[in-house]
């Protein structure tokens, strides 16, 4: 029997229980203990019944190669391990074999594998199928559509790196031999909020960064964009970046993925022109203006984004700029022009960027089927393959968690359904009498979403469409009262009182009991999200644009068919897609993969009971296995189960000869087991009890054990005479072999000894004829070495003689010189003994000095400005120079270090000199800020969105953004402020909503006071006659107070038309709160204070400051 023809079971070397039907007892704890136990050795599939349980590994397995493809091929559901291709191959086969559309369900929370799980079905229908070129050019076409979804719909997030942010449905389309001919892809509900805004640790969707890290510097240049990510305010920037994720890799994955699919180079370009749009399109900001009506309008701050966008798309300046400003509402004959403020220009142009994507990823979902369908318009067989987001419960819940959890439901409504009808079909079909099954039906929960009367989509779509205010309030009002008495329902506001002291169900929000737990949603959008307008102005707009997609996108805007009726809303939307969706899943049969995630850490090897306890009891995995196991636990067909147990029973070993059926049955009847544990079928046996299964599997081990020791005797046996034999064999064929041997090693020997005598007589000879040589050679050395004595004693003869001569010469010469020497001396004695004593003097000063500068280069300091040290002084008399060198050099250094300041850090150390002139001992608090450089914006107000109103404030450079906290004279205590500081003002606003408290212009302001403590309260006097006079003085207190008064003073002090800021350092000092003074004095506290700094009111006139002692 060949290796693939060797046939295992489910129930083979088990880890755990590969069917937690079997599970023995059953309870939750026993089933995450055996999806833990698996999941440790590697094992990741585990079943219930005929669902797959997919954990997620978090890294790669030897499971997936082509041997195991083959393998699970044309193989039994319950013959082999569990495996998705088990599934995989028994649903392909249901079709091809039995011609029933089949639909693969794959549910899960985000991060569990469930995108990965569908490649891996398509990958593996992909091999089984027909072979041939136009076959396999279709195949590729379906595998290759992933790629181009994933880069334009999915997204990393804080759960998983590659998050479908949109729900996907594709039918692949089969010919009668089960050859795939082409697919329909259907999406639902693309996460467009996350291409405005995503939340912090999450990415846009994945195409922005793979253009910007993979397009070519040409490419982008054509797009006119950069990149450089931080240019673009759409794209955050905190994850960027993703570990083990090549953008750069996956932007060539995708050219290659859109040529293989279909795409044309100019479809292409045209794409990623809207892409570019759309980074565009979120640097474009906006600034009020006044009219001359008194309205507020909205003005573009830098029109250089809005021209590029428009150049991209083709459209006219003016027209969008104008869109951008004004709406046009049309209503019967009459039409009506306003104009947008800031907020609503901002919201225009957000929901014009997610409407762009929104609808070009639509687009590109029909271009891929108008590539992949099929050609012929034959009976076709469909399989579907669902991947669809999976149950969700956040900390914040809002609008798409809503809708998403309705489909889930949905989605559960229908797993139950039609795992209940295929039990009862199998029941019927064998002819087991079937029982009813008591289970949770959450219908009431899909009849609470969706009812056409008094459901909460039809209760928001009513609020969205009503005339008059509406706002999330009045909507949670509506649900309050229709919905008061729905028992999973739950609101603080609602009419139960039961929920009125529940304080963690907030004033905004409401709760439904899901299957899966409670979800709290809060209101907050739900209006917006659901009505999802896009103005009619910028529809029209865009169809005015020469791109050759644009016309396509926006069709409303053709003004030759103006509808004034209001579009359907989202909710609505989704909820048609979801009934289209249930219908098509109820005409197929299905198949369930149910993933789940291990941690959510995305480490390999970690298990966290926890989270896989809350998956298992949102999936509902309980609940199927009892639904499982409400009538029998186990089934069987005859021919499998008499081959696995026929050696329990002699009648049936080795070899039964009858049918199938009546083996089992003498089987059962010798093992005694009771006729109430199982029940025949037409063509299976029914166990009801995995006791009884595990009763069969404890016999056959035990019988195996006996039959390997049976096994085992025969072989040795057989393994010992065939020893002997060849033993006996052996020796003859050794006898003969040695026979040879010593033939073979004496004819060596012999000749061995023969070349010896050879290689003596020959060595004889050649040492006679050497000897000869060497003679005859020491001779000719002889004669040549008493020749070259002789010479060499001529040769030093004659040299001696020279030298001779030469001393003699040398002699005279000396002898000469010394004479004129000693007439010179005599001539010049007296004029050399009356100088000699000054120039000695000059000479060792000089040489002094000399060495003292030689010595001075070689230790001389660094050239850091702090750095004190200066070699020793090494002569008294040096002193003076040795100092005004040491001066020299330092300013010499100085100036070189400041010759390498930028503008920037020039004017921080100037601001620093300013505060060591203004607190250097006189603030306690001034030596803990000198090592702390100025950053001014504390607050990063232009990049923050939640500060876009105070952007809107202010018309010139920020000097100085960051929180303070403003005492309040009645009780002392301190209320968070955000402090703005620019050239002209100081602006006080409310640190949470960003509204603008008071805004003071400089020339108002005129001294600050503060203490000589380590505090930082600080009191901002107004000038008595000013505007701002009225409002009182500020006192506030902050942690960067040397900062703040700095950046105060030197700003009074560079506007030459007032007079510079006073700042008085006193413990004590008068406040102008309004029409009453008040004293703020200051005094060291004792330890009740503890290290922090407490304000306490005295009485009406006082306010104390207690401050910490040193």
């Amino acid at each position: 029997m060949s290796k693939m023809e060797v046939k295992t079971s489910l129930l083979d070397n088990m880890i755990g229980v590969g069917d937690m039907v079997l599970l023995e007892p059953l309870s939750e704890e026993t089933l995450i203990d055996n999806l833990r136990k698996r999941f440790s050795h590697n094992e990741i599939y585990t079943y219930i019944g005929s669902v797959v349980i997919s954990m997620n590994p978090y890294r790669s397995l030897p499971i997936y190669t082509a041997d195991k493809v083959e393998e699970y091929r044309n193989r039994n559901f319950y013959e082999l391990s569990p495996h998705i291709y088990a599934l995989s191959d028994e649903a392909y086969r249901s079709l091809r074999d039995q011609d029933k559309d089949q639909c693969i369900l794959i549910t899960g929370e985000s991060g569990t594998g469930k995108t990965e799980a569908s490649k891996l079905v398509m990958s593996y229908v992909a091999a089984v199928c027909g072979k041939g070129q136009e076959v396999n050019k279709v195949k590729e076409q379906l595998l290759q559509s992933n790629p181009v979804l994933e880069a334009f719909g999915n997204a990393k997030t804080v759960r998983n790196d590659n998050s479908s942010r949109f729900g996907k449905y594709m039918d692949i389309e089969f010919d009668f031999k089960g050859d795939p001919l082409g697919g329909v892809i259907s999406n639902y509900l693309l996460e467009k909020s996350r291409v405005v805004k995503q939340p912090r640790g999450e990415r846009n969707f994945h195409i922005f960064y793979q253009l910007l890290s993979g397009a070519s510097e040409g490419m982008l240049k054509k797009l006119k964009l950069d990149q450089d990510f931080s240019k673009y305010n759409y794209l955050s920037l905190d994850s960027a970046t993703v570990n083990g994720l090549d953008d750069a890799a996956n932007f060539r994955t995708l050219r290659n993925a859109m040529q293989i699919v279909g795409f044309l180079e100019e479809e292409v370009h045209s794409v990623l022109e809207l892409v570019a749009a759309v980074l565009k399109l979120g640097n474009i900001e906006f600034k009020p203006e006044s009219r001359v009506n008194g309205f507020e309008e909205s003005r573009i701050k830098d029109k250089n984004d809005l021209k590029e966008m428009c150049e991209l798309l083709g459209i006219e300046q003016l027209v969008l700029e104008r869109a951008f400003s004004f709406r046009t509402v049309e209503a019967k004959m009459e039409k009506v022009s306003t104009t947008l403020n800031v907020a609503q220009a901002y919201y225009a142009r957000d929901a014009l960027a997610k409407n762009l994507y929104s609808r070009m990823f639509s687009w590109l979902v029909n271009r891929i089927n108008e590539s992949i369908k099929a050609k012929t318009t034959a009976r076709k067989k469909v399989m579907g393959v669902l991947d669809i987001y999976g149950f969700e419960i956040f900390e914040d819940n809002s609008f798409e968690q809503f809708i998403i959890n309705y489909c889930n439901e949905k989605l559960q409504q229908i797993f139950i359904e039609l795992t209940l009808c295929e039990e009862q079909e199998e029941y019927i079909r064998e002819g087991i009498e079937w029982t009813n099954i008591a289970y949770f039906n959450n219908a009431i929960i899909c009849d609470l979403i969706e009812n056409n009367q008094n459901g909460i989509l039809a209760m928001l779509d009513e609020e969205c469409l009503r005339p008059g205010t509406v706002t999330d309030e009045t909507f949670l009002d509506k649900l309050n009262i229709v919905c008061a008495e729905h028992q999973h329902f739950e609101s603080r506001l609602s009419k139960n009182s039961k929920f009125l002291t529940d304080h963690s169900l907030p004033h905004n929000c409401f709760r439904i009991q899901h299957y899966a737990g409670k979800v709290l949603y809060r209101v907050e959008g739900f209006v917006d999200k659901n009505n999802d307008l896009l103005y009619r102005d910028l529809s029209q707009a865009m169809y005015k644009a020469n791109h050759r997609l644009m016309k396509l996108l926006f069709p409303e805007g053709n003004p030759a068919k103006v509808n004034l009726k209001r579009p359907p809303t989202a909710g609505f939307q989704f909820k048609a897609s979801v009934g289209t969706l249930m219908r098509n899943l109820q005409t197929k049969n299905p198949n369930y993969i149910r993933c789940i995630k291990p941690n959510d850490k995305k480490a390999a090897r970690v298990f966290s009971e926890s989270l896989v306890s809350h998956q298992v009891r949102y999936l509902g995995l309980m609940e199927n296995v009892r639904v499982r196991r409400a009538g029998y636990a186990f089934r069987q067909a005859y021919e499998p189960c008499l081959e696995r147990y026929k050696m329990l029973c002699k009648p049936t070993w080795p070899h039964w000869k009858d049918l199938a059926r009546k083996g089992v049955e003498v089987l059962f009847k010798d093992l005694n087991i009771p006729e109430e544990e199982f029940s025949y079928g037409r063509s299976k046996i029914f166990i009801r009890n995995p006791r009884t299964l595990f009763f069969l599997e404890e016999r056959r081990r035990q019988c195996l054990e006996d039959l390997a020791t049976l096994i085992q005797k025969i072989y040795r046996g057989w393994k010992c005479r065939t020893h002997f034999l060849l033993l006996k064999k052996s020796q003859v064929v050794v006898a003969a072999w040695y026979r040879r041997y010593a033939q073979q090693q004496k004819y060596k020997k012999i000749k061995n000894s023969t070349i010896v005598v050879q290689s003596f007589i020959r060595g004889w000879k050649a040492r006679k004829i050497l000897r000869e040589l060497k003679y005859q050679k020491r001779c000719k050395q002889a004669a040549s070495t008493i020749a070259a004595y002789w010479h060499g004693m001529l040769a030093r003869r004659e040299l001696k003689r020279l030298k001779e001569e030469d001393r003699r010469k040398h002699a005279v010469a000396v002898i000469w010189a010394y004479w004129l020497g000693l007439k010179v001396r005599r001539e010049y004695r007296k004029f050399f003994r009356a100088n000699a004593g000054k120039k000695i003097y000059d000479f060792t000063i000089q040489k002094i000095i000399q060495k003292y500068f030689c010595d001075l280069k070689n230790t001389i300091p660094s050239m850091s400005p702090i750095d004190k040290s200066w070699p020793a002084r090494p002569f008294q008399f040096l002193e003076g120079t040795h100092q005004h060198l040491r001066r020299i050099f330092h300013l010499w250094r100085g100036k070189q270090y400041r010759s390498h300041f930028t503008e920037e850090k020039k004017a921080i150390y100037e601001e620093k000199l300013e505060a060591s002139k203004i607190f250097k001992d006189k603030k306690a608090l001034y030596p803990g800020s000198v090592g702390q450089p100025f950053k001014g914006d504390y607050l990063e107000i232009d990049k923050n969105p939640k500060y876009q109103k105070l952007n809107i404030v202010l018309d010139e450079k920020l000097l100085l953004a960051d929180v303070v906290n403003k005492v309040n004279r009645a009780n002392g205590k301190g209320a968070s402020r955000i402090f703005l500081l620019t050239k002209k003002n100081f602006v006080l606003a409310d640190q949470k909503s960003g509204q603008v408290k008071a805004s003071i212009p400089l020339p108002d302001l005129s001294s600050v006071s503060v203490s000589t403590h380590n505090d930082g309260f600080f009191a901002l006097k107004l000038k008595q006659a000013s505007a701002s006079a009225a409002k009182g003085d500020f006192l506030l207190s902050s942690d960067r107070l040397i900062e703040i008064i700095t950046k105060l003073h030197r700003t009074g002090a560079a506007s030459g038309d007032r007079e510079p800021i006073t700042i008085d350092i006193s413990d004590e000092f008068i406040v102008q709160f309004k029409q009453d003074k008040v004293c703020v004095k200051f005094i060291q506290g004792g330890s009740k204070n503890g290290n922090s700094v407490t304000c306490k009111r005295k009485n009406n006139r006082l306010l104390e400051v207690s401050v910490p002692s040193p």
